[in-house]
């Protein structure tokens, strides 16, 4: 039988998902992250505010260890300690949000990772996952290796998306 989750946070009332795959199971081929949601919350991604009132849906492990910022965005909490984020109102505008997940592509994955299963929304989730290791090539490219003060934004940017610019 399929969990039913229920979600009541600051930006959804009500919203109702189930889980369909064991927790961090069952990826589709093409969705390889290198970081869990929670290895990427204790690292520091978005300077800290963008889970601060989601305790309820996701494990109480995800957030022991998790650099958050309940007085609003604090990029000193970011991994590289830099701004690599756009204003959630600009992912609005350009249509980059899925209805069901107004917090992003962070929310859809650690949904995903969790266990829903939405087959339209993945791939294009997923899809727009595997567009960003273009970055990866560009920190390769410019940078010595494991010099981790080189592009720093990029890096950043990088472990927004489950890739980690540290190895590297």
């Amino acid at each position: 039988m399929k969990k039913k989750v229920v979600v009541n946070d600051a930006m959804q009332s009500r919203y109702i998902y189930y889980l369909q795959e064991p927790s961090g199971k069952n990826f589709d081929s093409e969705f390889k992250p290198e970081l869990t949601p929670k290895e990427m919350l204790e690292l520091g991604v978005f300077g800290g505010k963008y889970m601060t009132d989601c305790h309820n849906e996701f494990p109480k492990s995800w957030f022991n260890k998790a650099k958050l910022s309940a007085k609003g965005k604090n990029p000193e909490l970011n991994y590289f300690g830099i701004d690599a984020s756009l204003p959630l109102s600009e992912w609005q505008r350009k249509g980059w949000i899925y209805e069901a997940d107004p917090r992003g592509w962070f929310q859809w994955y650690c949904r995903y990772y969790m266990g829903r299963r939405i087959l339209e929304e993945d791939k294009r989730q997923i899809k727009r996952w595997k567009a960003i290791v273009r970055h990866k090539g560009a920190i390769k490219k410019n940078c010595e290796k494991y010099d981790l003060n080189c592009r720093r934004k990029q890096r950043q940017a990088l472990l927004h998306w489950a890739y980690d610019s540290r190895e590297f």
